[in-house]
């Protein structure tokens, strides 16, 4: 006989058999035992938790004429022919491929026919949300007005989609998905009766992965007993999952709440070189930070639903760790798992949600978590953090003065080096701004030139390798020169990456190289920067931009283009032939910014 499925074979076949749905199969036996048996029944749950074998033992019980306490016998013929499919008064149908009326109006007119072996005709409707309006209306009468010795069951998975009328008309009865640890019972049960060798952490991982299906537990089960070739050890269950190990997440885990990006995106590495299911990853950090928010108010229940294997570690860090910054935790997670949906490079996303669950471990004051080897016990608890926080606090006053003497070195005023002490955003993220670059690129920048290098931006990115694109499709160049050209990121942690990329700066160079005839330096700048940079810069050199012809007039995007002589500062000036009336001197400030950005983008507003 040909092999099948764990889940087809240790199918429940009788009540006691079935997992985690106590309360329901109590009120069925019951109401088999007393005879108040209804006409019509409506299960509703989650996929895997027992709906079609509770309907199909519910048929063979009502049918057996040796049932005892509302269990059949499994050995009448009539019970072996219900198990088999092949008693013509128990008829299934998948409404999901018969939801026309046609098909209702079928069962309609067969079901006035008294049965032709058992006691009752039992109907089990399986998906019947998936039945069509009509087929809805024509099943209505029916079930209002049934005939004897007839019972309709009805399964789905999402009731809601059941008209209320239809509803109002059945008893109902909500399976709820099945307790990691009673299918971890039930998967050992089945392990031990086939004499199979297994680990009980590899049957604790497929457990919680099945996600309170038990079905799915044992497709997963039966995955992998092939891959193991009849032997379940933890690596396979790891594999066969797409999970992590509990050691492994802890550690990543305590790595970001610590602040600790670089440790964080060398664990996320060894996680993806592992061959690990990124949304699996992302299900498994978020089970842990729940975990440590609950165990805070109820330790039991994280004790129940991780069979009792909770270690110190987990302990002491949901000691430590503030409610807060888990639920600013969950709340990234949630959003970044919504955007990974969507995306055929998890990786990239991953990377970025390790970035921000660190700098929520920063902000949060999570540095005060223990690393992964705990302190003395006769020590005092608070000397690392303090430790942590003062190397921390030490290393910002060093890139202050290190921003301090690039803004001093550069050609800048004294009124633009007070943004730097004030600044808009994050302090590092300032820091990082090379002022010393950009001020050159914008002293020369054009229109022209801007206008070049947009045109062929989307041809360079799509030169670049998958990685390289993925972090610079979210940035634009912003102002740009003979002598370089200046880009800015839409999100500081890109702005970041790509600075510490050389192989990223060196790619867009050359592929400038071959497109414009010329290898313009690169500079980055975070987006939310930029408009701040300018405005210092056209504030600085104020004087610098003065002109030395006759005033010019002042451009509001009407009038000719400019061909007339240009200032020192590259600003055009009008002709002195001109005949006619003059305007006012025109502000060199609004000259440079025209010349920069375009006429038509500069918008003169009168203070």
């Amino acid at each position: 006989m040909a092999y099948q499925a764990l889940y087809r074979v240790w199918r429940p076949q009788r009540f006691d058999d079935m997992i985690g749905q106590e309360v329901i199969t109590r009120t069925l036996k019951n109401a088999i035992t007393t005879n108040q048996i209804s006409h019509a029944y409506l299960f509703a749950g989650p996929r895997g938790t027992g709906k079609t074998s509770a309907a199909k033992i519910f048929a063979k019980a009502i049918n057996c004429h040796h049932q005892q306490d509302g269990e059949p016998c499994n050995e009448c013929e009539t019970c072996k022919a219900i198990t088999a499919g092949t008693l013509n008064d128990v008829i299934e149908i998948d409404a999901a491929s018969n939801n026309g009326v046609e098909e209702i109006r079928d069962i309609r007119d067969k079901v006035k026919y008294a049965p032709t072996v058992a006691d009752y005709k039992v109907y089990i409707i399986d998906e019947v949300h998936m039945l069509s309006t009509g087929a809805f209306n024509a099943l209505l009468k029916t079930l209002e007005e049934p005939p004897a010795n007839v019972i309709f069951i009805l399964a789905t998975t999402e009731p809601h989609k059941i008209p209320a009328t239809i509803i109002s008309r059945v008893q109902r009865f909500d399976f709820k998905r099945i307790a990691a640890s009673d299918s971890y019972h039930r998967m050992t049960y089945i392990l031990d009766q086939k004499h199979v060798t297994y680990d009980e952490q590899a049957i604790k991982v497929i457990a919680k992965a099945a996600e309170g299906g038990m079905r799915d537990a044992l497709s997963i089960l039966d995955q992998a007993l092939s891959f193991g070739d009849n032997e379940i050890t933890l690596d396979n269950a790891l594999l066969v999952t797409g999970s992590v190990t509990h050691e492994l997440l802890a550690t990543y885990v305590q790595q970001v709440l610590a602040g600790d990006t670089k440790a964080g995106l060398a664990t996320l590495q060894s996680v993806l070189e592992a061959g690990k299911d990124a949304e699996r990853f992302t299900e498994d950090i978020i089970s842990y930070a729940r975990d440590l928010l609950l165990y805070q108010q109820a330790p039991k229940l994280v004790e129940e639903a991780e069979m009792g294997s909770v270690s110190e570690d987990f302990q002491a860090l949901a000691d430590k760790t503030p409610a807060t910054t888990m639920y600013a935790m969950i709340n990234e997670l949630n959003a970044i798992q919504q955007q990974m949906r969507f995306t055929t490079h998890p990786d990239v996303y991953l990377e970025i949600l390790t970035i921000k669950l660190a700098e929520i471990g920063r902000t949060q004051g999570a540095s005060a978590v223990a690393s992964p080897p705990a302190a003395p016990a006769g020590g005092p608890v608070q000397t690392p953090a303090t430790a942590d926080t003062v190397t921390a606090l030490q290393h910002q006053v060093d890139q202050l003065k290190v921003a301090v003497q690039q803004l001093e070195q550069a050609p800048v005023a004294k009124p633009a080096a007070r943004p730097a002490a004030k600044p808009r955003v994050n302090a590092t993220h300032t820091q990082e701004v090379n002022l010393a670059k950009i001020n050159p690129v914008l002293g020369a920048a054009t229109r022209e030139k801007l206008n070049q290098l947009q045109q062929v931006w989307p041809d360079l990115l799509n030169s670049l390798t998958v990685t390289q694109r993925a972090v610079m499709k979210v940035s634009q160049p912003v102002a740009a020169a003979d002598s370089g050209v200046i880009v800015a990121f839409d999100y500081s942690f890109l702005y970041q990456k790509a600075t510490t990329d050389q192989e990223l700066t060196d790619a867009l160079e050359n592929g400038l190289d071959r497109m414009v005839g010329t290898a313009l330096p690169i500079v980055f700048v975070p987006k939310d920067q930029w408009p701040e940079i300018r405005k210092n810069y056209l504030t600085a050199h104020k004087s610098e931009l003065k002109p030395h012809t006759e005033p010019q007039p002042v451009a509001d995007g009407t009038g000719p283009s400019s061909t007339a002589p240009t200032t020192d500062a590259g600003a055009p000036v009008a002709a002195p032939n001109e005949t006619g009336p003059q305007p006012p001197q025109a502000n060199p400030v609004v000259t440079k910014a025209e010349e920069l950005f375009g006429k038509n983008i500069v918008d003169i507003k009168t203070d």
